[in-house]
């Protein structure tokens, strides 16, 4: 079990991003994408601290160096205040299920931006992975439609969801994957847990800056007061900034980020069943191939 700690610590991110994207849904649509954001990395903030207490000393990181805060600093920045924005409003927008295939896309541009920042190098079997993950989705987010024009039937292609959602979830794709790549620069071998820690503590101060700028405090005093929603967050920001971000982390410490980013990429798969049981989704032959063929081109594009 030791020799595959990396790979176990993928699949666990998987389960419990399964769970955090179903609870953030729903408490989105009941209190809004924004202040849920705000919430769940407050309460991560003391999960993180209180574990990190108990197994190290430290309530809060202050062994990291100066090197570790500045990128893990930007790190958040870019992953919780603009990734997660952009994701957890396409949570309302185009429901969890839909959003997660989207974020299928994360370990491919954590590639092209690790190739930017750090020089690494994709090969053709890249390439063709990220191809057959695109077309995945495609098969998942289009569908043909009847038309009538001028007395005869025209098929075109339409996007079977809304396009504004799909953008955004595009958007929280390349925001995690910017961040993956920033959090590994800044880690190297600091525990994962911390790391986390100073991510949520920078997500914080940028979505309490932008909540000034944009005047939503009074809902964020509503959503602390609205009980259900307040379930849901609680559970989500337990598996999700806490469990999740850090058992991310803790994935591409102990094995190939590659390996890591693709266990972690089988969450559209996972999260079929629930969203049928839960949500009453109904999921056609299509988008569960859809489903299967993208996580299948995310493991051809690493493995």
């Amino acid at each position: 079990m030791q020799n595959y700690f990396g790979e176990i610590a993928g699949l666990l991110t998987a389960v419990f991003w399964t769970v955090t994207s179903m609870a953030f849904e729903s408490a989105g649509k009941k209190v809004g994408s924004l202040a849920v954001n705000l919430i769940r990395l407050v309460m991560a903030f003391f999960f993180i601290g209180v574990y990190s207490w108990i197994a190290r000393g430290f309530f809060f990181p202050t062994d990291a160096t100066l090197f570790q805060w500045q990128w893990l600093a930007l790190s958040g920045l870019v992953g919780f205040v603009i990734g997660d924005l952009l994701l957890f409003q396409a949570f309302v927008v185009i429901g969890a299920r839909i959003s997660m295939l989207m974020m299928a896309l994360a370990p491919p541009f954590a590639a092209f931006v690790g190739w930017l920042m750090l020089g690494e190098v994709l090969t053709p079997m890249n390439w063709l992975g990220m191809s057959i993950t695109m077309a995945g989705i495609i098969i998942v987010i289009l569908k043909r439609e009847k038309t009538e024009l001028n007395g005869s039937i025209v098929r075109k292609l339409k996007s079977s969801y809304s396009v504004p959602g799909i953008l955004m979830a595009l958007g929280g794709a390349l925001g995690q994957a910017a961040g993956l790549v920033l959090s590994k620069k800044g880690m190297g071998s600091y525990d994962a847990f911390s790391a986390s820690q100073i991510r949520v503590l920078t997500g914080i101060a940028g979505f309490a800056i932008l909540f000034i700028f944009m005047k939503r405090w009074p809902r964020v005093w509503a959503a602390l007061k609205h009980g259900s929603a307040m379930k849901r967050i609680t559970l989500g920001a337990f598996f999700g900034p806490f469990l999740g971000v850090s058992f991310s982390l803790l994935a591409v410490q102990h094995t190939e980020t590659g390996i890591a980013a693709t266990l972690m990429a089988i969450v559209p798969v996972l999260i079929i069943l629930p969203a049928v049981i839960i949500f009453k989704e109904k999921v056609n032959w299509k988008e569960i191939l859809g489903a299967i063929v993208t996580v299948g081109g995310v493991a051809m594009f690493f493995l």
